[in-house]
Protein backbone atom coordinates (compact mmCIF):
# COMPACT_ATOMS: atom_id res chain seq x y z
CA UNK A 1 0.00 0.00 0.00
CA UNK A 2 1.19 3.56 -0.54
CA UNK A 3 2.10 5.59 2.32
CA UNK A 4 -1.08 8.16 1.55
CA UNK A 5 -3.49 5.12 1.83
CA UNK A 6 -1.93 3.61 4.69
CA UNK A 7 -2.34 7.36 6.60
CA UNK A 8 -5.44 7.59 5.82
CA UNK A 9 -6.36 4.10 6.78
CA UNK A 10 -4.48 4.74 10.28
CA UNK A 11 -5.89 7.31 10.56
CA UNK A 12 -9.29 6.08 9.73
CA UNK A 13 -9.09 3.12 12.25
CA UNK A 14 -7.85 5.44 14.62
CA UNK A 15 -11.24 7.27 14.51
CA UNK A 16 -13.43 4.30 14.44
CA UNK A 17 -12.12 2.03 16.63
CA UNK A 18 -10.39 4.07 18.97
CA UNK A 19 -6.56 4.63 19.28
CA UNK A 20 -5.00 1.37 17.48
CA UNK A 21 -8.33 0.21 17.33
CA UNK A 22 -9.71 -2.45 14.31
CA UNK A 23 -13.26 -1.24 13.50
CA UNK A 24 -14.17 -0.90 10.01
CA UNK A 25 -13.59 1.90 7.49
CA UNK A 26 -15.40 3.62 5.45
CA UNK A 27 -13.57 5.25 2.44
CA UNK A 28 -15.85 7.46 -0.40
CA UNK A 29 -13.89 5.82 -4.06
CA UNK A 30 -15.12 6.81 -7.16
CA UNK A 31 -14.90 4.73 -9.56
CA UNK A 32 -15.51 5.22 -13.38
CA UNK A 33 -17.81 2.93 -15.65
CA UNK A 34 -15.84 1.57 -18.48
CA UNK A 35 -17.28 3.48 -21.83
CA UNK A 36 -19.33 1.30 -24.34
CA UNK A 37 -17.35 -0.31 -27.38
CA UNK A 38 -18.71 -0.52 -30.74
CA UNK A 39 -17.83 -3.63 -32.10
CA UNK A 40 -18.26 -4.95 -35.76
CA UNK A 41 -20.10 -7.73 -35.89
CA UNK A 42 -18.45 -10.75 -37.33
CA UNK A 43 -20.78 -12.62 -39.83
CA UNK A 44 -19.90 -16.49 -40.80
CA UNK A 45 -20.72 -17.14 -44.90
CA UNK A 46 -23.20 -19.36 -43.38
CA UNK A 47 -24.57 -16.75 -41.63
CA UNK A 48 -24.27 -14.20 -44.39
CA UNK A 49 -26.17 -16.73 -46.78
CA UNK A 50 -28.94 -16.94 -44.14
CA UNK A 51 -29.68 -13.17 -44.27
CA UNK A 52 -29.28 -12.90 -47.78
CA UNK A 53 -31.69 -15.86 -48.05
CA UNK A 54 -34.69 -16.01 -45.54
CA UNK A 55 -36.80 -18.71 -45.62
CA UNK A 56 -40.60 -18.56 -47.40
CA UNK A 57 -44.38 -19.84 -46.55
CA UNK A 58 -45.75 -21.77 -49.58
CA UNK A 59 -49.18 -21.70 -49.37
CA UNK A 60 -50.45 -24.64 -52.14
CA UNK A 61 -53.79 -25.02 -54.14
CA UNK A 62 -55.85 -27.71 -53.18
CA UNK A 63 -59.49 -28.75 -54.52
CA UNK A 64 -60.90 -28.39 -51.24
CA UNK A 65 -61.31 -24.81 -49.95
CA UNK A 66 -63.05 -22.11 -51.46
CA UNK A 67 -60.92 -19.16 -52.86
CA UNK A 68 -62.92 -16.50 -51.08
CA UNK A 69 -62.14 -18.88 -47.61
CA UNK A 70 -58.29 -18.52 -48.99
CA UNK A 71 -58.91 -14.69 -49.47
CA UNK A 72 -60.58 -14.98 -45.77
CA UNK A 73 -57.50 -16.99 -44.19
CA UNK A 74 -54.74 -14.52 -46.13
CA UNK A 75 -56.21 -11.01 -44.49
CA UNK A 76 -57.58 -12.75 -41.41
CA UNK A 77 -53.83 -14.44 -40.53
CA UNK A 78 -51.28 -11.71 -42.32
CA UNK A 79 -53.53 -9.02 -42.16
CA UNK A 80 -52.82 -8.04 -45.84
CA UNK A 81 -55.24 -6.06 -47.47
CA UNK A 82 -58.62 -7.71 -49.84
CA UNK A 83 -56.79 -6.39 -53.08
CA UNK A 84 -53.40 -8.15 -51.50
CA UNK A 85 -55.62 -11.38 -50.02
CA UNK A 86 -57.05 -11.72 -53.17
CA UNK A 87 -53.58 -11.57 -55.44
CA UNK A 88 -52.11 -14.01 -53.39
CA UNK A 89 -55.04 -16.40 -53.43
CA UNK A 90 -55.15 -16.05 -57.55
CA UNK A 91 -51.39 -17.32 -57.39
CA UNK A 92 -52.47 -20.16 -55.54
CA UNK A 93 -55.63 -21.00 -58.14
CA UNK A 94 -53.94 -20.35 -61.58
CA UNK A 95 -50.36 -21.26 -60.52
CA UNK A 96 -50.65 -23.92 -57.75
CA UNK A 97 -48.57 -21.85 -55.33
CA UNK A 98 -47.85 -18.82 -53.95
CA UNK A 99 -45.01 -17.31 -51.47
CA UNK A 100 -47.73 -15.70 -48.65
CA UNK A 101 -45.08 -14.79 -46.07
CA UNK A 102 -40.60 -14.33 -45.92
CA UNK A 103 -38.99 -14.21 -42.98
CA UNK A 104 -37.06 -16.38 -40.39
CA UNK A 105 -36.98 -20.45 -40.18
CA UNK A 106 -38.83 -19.70 -36.95
CA UNK A 107 -41.45 -17.21 -37.93
CA UNK A 108 -41.96 -19.49 -41.39
CA UNK A 109 -42.80 -22.30 -39.12
CA UNK A 110 -45.27 -20.62 -37.27
CA UNK A 111 -47.01 -19.48 -40.58
CA UNK A 112 -47.15 -22.97 -42.09
CA UNK A 113 -48.72 -24.30 -38.53
CA UNK A 114 -51.62 -21.46 -38.44
CA UNK A 115 -52.05 -22.52 -42.80
CA UNK A 116 -52.59 -25.99 -41.23
CA UNK A 117 -54.83 -24.84 -38.88
CA UNK A 118 -57.25 -23.09 -41.31
CA UNK A 119 -56.86 -26.28 -43.19
CA UNK A 120 -54.54 -24.94 -45.97
CA UNK A 121 -51.90 -26.84 -47.48
CA UNK A 122 -48.24 -24.66 -46.91
CA UNK A 123 -45.16 -25.52 -46.66
CA UNK A 124 -41.76 -23.93 -45.81
CA UNK A 125 -38.60 -23.61 -47.81
CA UNK A 126 -35.75 -21.45 -48.41
CA UNK A 127 -36.05 -18.28 -50.10
CA UNK A 128 -34.69 -17.94 -53.67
Amino acid sequence: MSSAVEAGLGAGLGAVGGEGGTGPVCQHVAVSAASPVEVEPTLTPDEITLLDKPWVTIVWNDPVNLMSYVTYVFQKYFGYSRKKAEKLMMEVHEDGRSVVSSGSREEMERDVQAMHEYGLWATLQRGE
